[in-house]
């Protein structure tokens, strides 16, 4: 097992961080808590350069900005594995993201591995290692965490370390090792811009089938939901569901007494919001109305198009020995889609753009959708 150092003091900090500054690889992960939370409660940090273990306890330390700052170090390449949520809580809690950046379960896709590979698993087809996971749903806010526990997370971050170089030469001799980089950068994008309240109607599921006026009203509601759940710190669905603010902008109650009526929402919902969810209504703004959802998977043409377009990257994607998920998922289909539907007007789709461009370009370019 390797030692590791558990870091609860800004003293005790200080010279571990300027240490990795002289670093070019910084391997990270964090341990988080997120159950009924809009924002995640990050636990636990955990760095390792080659030399140096770290576990930094935030919970404990009360100025990180010293370790938020060494992630904008551009000669520091920051290591991660599936890393989405640790770029939200680095967006949250350090107002940063990290560059450049390397996710391994990217580039392990893009040399071949297999698309969207676990840690152990990977861990397991570099090293050969077995890695036991029996930490995985720890408390990590609960204090104090075990030596279990703590070697459980020094895990996470030093066979990453170990397996990197033989990754990183894979992918240099394919020549891909910066698409792995230009991926990674791209899950940065946008994160530490708030959330957009005005167009929060659109993430509530079915909203499509809402009129014009009926979109109006969810949109009065989606934002006062959003703005609810971050004052609150609460998960959206535990402000309100999704189907009930549906309920809500299809019926528009206007009295009190006709949301308690209401079989869609939950009495907690009904208790605590009814009068706010009256209100909303009352002052919903119809000069200004939304434009009807467009759903590409109503159009009739839509079946055949995504199947040959589906069918066409597959096949790029097997030549390329890259997954198919990677290189044109269902999201980036219907992202293209919608810009040749539309006269190839507006931002170029991502599967023209970068590495899907170099792989798929110039084939797209033949089809006729």
């Amino acid at each position: 097992m390797q030692d590791y150092l558990y870091i609860d003091s800004s003293a005790a900090l200080a010279p571990v961080l300027q240490q990795y500054r002289q670093s070019e690889l910084l391997v990270l992960d964090t341990e988080f808590v997120r159950t009924r939370t809009y924002y995640a409660r990050l636990g636990l940090i955990q760095a390792y350069d080659g030399k140096t273990l770290a576990l930094i306890d935030p919970v404990a330390i009360d100025d990180l900005s010293g370790f938020w700052s060494l992630l904008r170090a551009p000669h520091i390449t920051k290591l991660l594995h599936s890393c989405s949520e640790d770029l939200e809580v680095f967006a949250h809690d350090g107002g940063i993201q990290p560059a450049p950046l390397l996710d391994s379960q990217i580039a392990a896709g893009l040399a071949g591995q297999g698309h969207g590979l676990g840690y152990a698993k990977l861990v397991q087809q570099y090293l050969g290692v077995e890695l036991d996971k029996g930490e995985s749903r720890t408390d990590w806010i609960r204090r104090p965490l075990t030596e279990s526990q703590l070697a459980y997370a020094a895990n996470d971050v030093l066979y990453l370390y170990r397996l990197f170089p033989e990754l990183k030469q894979t992918l240099q001799q394919q020549g891909r090792y910066q698409w792995a980089l230009e991926e990674s950068a791209r899950m940065t994008e946008g994160r530490l811009l708030p959330p957009d309240r005005e167009l929060a109607y659109l993430k509530v599921k079915n909203a499509f089938q809402l009129s014009t006026m009926e979109l109006a009203v969810l949109r009065g509601l989606a934002a006062w939901r959003l703005d609810k759940a971050v004052k609150k710190d609460l998960a959206l669905g535990f402000v309100m569901k999704d189907h009930a603010l549906i309920a809500l902008a299809k019926k528009q109650p206007r009295t009190v007494n006709d949301v308690l009526r209401l079989k869609d929402l939950t009495d907690q919902e009904k208790r605590f919001y009814a009068r706010d969810v009256v209100n909303i209504i009352a002052d919903t703004d119809y000069s200004r109305l939304p434009e009807p959802i467009d759903v590409l998977a109503l159009k009739p043409e839509y079946k055949a198009a995504f199947k040959l377009l589906k069918s066409c990257l597959e096949q790029i994607a097997t030549s390329a020995q890259v997954p198919v998920e990677m290189l044109g998922s269902k999201r980036h289909i219907n992202e293209y889609l919608g810009w040749y539907w539309d006269n190839r007007q507006g931002q170029l789709p991502l599967l023209l753009q970068g590495w899907r461009g170099e792989l798929a370009a110039e084939t797209l370019q033949t089809l006729s959708l």
